[in-house]
C-alpha cells in the first residue's frame, strides 16, 4: 500500500497564486495524498479559493490561523498532517506533476528511510510587476556529503557560487524528521536555513533526487529583496547558529565577515557589537585588506574607522571632489617616491 503524502501549501495573502500552487499538488502522478492549505491570517481571498479548490478535490483540506509568520505556519501544518511523508509548499510556488512518484522511488536506492529528507534541484522562477513570467534559471544542486551540505547553507546566497541546497519546495522528508525539531519562530526570515542545519545536526538523511523538482518563484514585492529586513535575520541566524551549534561557528566565516564589513563602513553600533561576540578571528576588514587577529584590536580599528572620513576609505562614498583630492594625494605621494 501506497504512504500517505502531506502536501502543507502555506498562504498569506497569496490567494491570487493559490490555485496555481495547489493544481499542481493535485496534478501529481502520486496520488495517495492530502493537500493542506494553512492561512496565516490573509485579508485577500484565499478563503473564497481554498473553498473553490475543496469543492474540486476532497484531498484539499483548509485550515485558518492568527497571522504569525511562515514557520509558525508551517509548524501548525505539521501538526495537522497525517502523512507519513511531509512537503511544504508556498502558495506562490508550484512543483513539477511527477515530483512526488519520482523522490518516492529513490527509497530502493536507501538502506533506511528513517529520518530520510529527499531533496532536488529547482527552477527561479523571476515574475514582473504585471505578475508574468520575465525569466527563469535552473538551479543544479547536485549531490552534496553532510560536511558540504552544512557549509553552504552557513554561507549567504548571494556570497555563494552555487543554489541554496534545502529549499523546503524541493524537499519531501520522513515524518519522523519534524518530530525531533520543528521550524524556528523567531526566525521569520532564514527559518528554512536553520531548520535544515538543525535536521541534519539531529541525524537526518539528505537523498539528491536529481530533477527540476519544484519552481521557486521571486517577486519585486519579495521580502527579501529588502536588505535592511534581510540582514538583521542573518545576524539573528548566525546567532542561534553560535548558541545551539557553536562547533560551526568556524564555517560562518563568509557571511558574518561580510555583514561586520558593513556594519563598520556604516556605523552600525548595534550591527558590530552583536557580531563583535560572534565572529571567529582573525578576521579580514575592509575590503579584506586588514587581518585583525583579536577583538580588541577589531574595537580600537573600529573606532579609528568612526573618526575617519568615509570618502578615505570607501569609494562609494567619493564623489567628483573627493576623487580629485585622492588622485592628487596618490600622484605627490608617487613623486615622492
Amino acid at each position: 500500500m501506497a504512504p500517505l503524502v502531506s502536501i502543507i501549501v502555506n498562504c498569506f495573502n497569496q490567494g491570487h497564486y493559490l490555485a496555481r500552487s495547489v493544481k499542481s499538488v493535485l496534478s501529481q502522478t502520486f496520488t495517495e495524498l492530502e493537500c493542506l492549505i494553512i492561512d496565516d491570517g490573509s485579508t485577500d481571498r484565499t478563503e473564497q479559493v481554498a473553498e473553490q479548490l475543496m469543492q474540486i478535490d476532497t484531498r484539499v483540506k483548509y485550515y485558518q490561523k492568527e497571522n504569525s509568520g511562515l514557520p509558525s505556519s508551517r509548524n501548525f501544518g505539521f501538526q495537522k498532517a497525517k502523512g507519513e511523508w511531509i512537503k511544504f509548499l508556498d502558495a506562490d510556488d508550484w512543483i513539477h506533476e511527477d515530483k512526488i512518484r519520482f523522490q518516492l522511488s529513490y527509497l530502493e536506492r536507501v538502506q533506511s528511510d528513517e529520518d530520510i529528507v529527499f531533496y532536488s534541484d529547482y527552477q527561479r522562477v523571476f515574475i514582473d510587476v504585471n505578475d508574468k513570467i520575465a525569466s527563469t534559471q535552473d538551479n543544479i544542486v547536485g549531490s552534496l556529503t553532510r560536511e558540504e551540505f552544512i557549509q553552504r547553507l552557513l554561507i549567504p546566497d548571494f556570497l555563494a557560487s552555487s543554489p541554496h541546497p534545502a529549499l523546503q519546495q524541493a524537499i519531501l522528508m520522513k515524518r519522523s524528521v519534524l518530530s525531533k525539531t520543528h521550524f524556528p519562530e523567531h526566525l521569520k526570515a532564514l527559518g528554512d536555513r536553520y531548520f535544515a542545519v538543525a535536521i541534519l545536526k539531529a541525524g537526518a538523511n539528505f537523498v539528491y533526487t536529481p530533477m527540476i523538482g519544484a519552481y521557486y518563484t521571486k517577486h519585486q514585492s519579495n521580502r527579501t529583496n529588502n536588505w535592511k529586513y534581510m540582514k538583521n535575520y542573518y545576524l539573528f541566524f548566525y546567532e542561534s547558529i553560535a548558541k545551539n551549534y557553536s562547533e560551526l561557528n568556524q564555517f560562518c566565516s563568509v557571511g558574518l565577515e561580510y555583514l561586520l564589513e558593513e556594519a563598520i563602513r556604516e556605523k552600525e553600533k548595534e550591527s558590530f557589537e552583536r557580531l563583535l561576540d560572534i565572529v571567529p578571528m582573525p578576521v579580514r576588514v575592509l575590503h579584506k585588506k586588514i587581518l585583525i587577529n583579536n577583538r580588541l584590536a577589531l574595537r580600537i580599528f573600529r573606532n579609528v574607522r568612526n573618526i575617519t572620513p568615509s570618502f578615505l576609505l570607501y569609494e562609494k562614498y567619493r564623489g567628483p571632489r573627493s576623487k580629485k583630492v585622492i588622485s592628487f594625494v596618490r600622484a605627490a605621494l608617487n613623486l615622492k617616491g
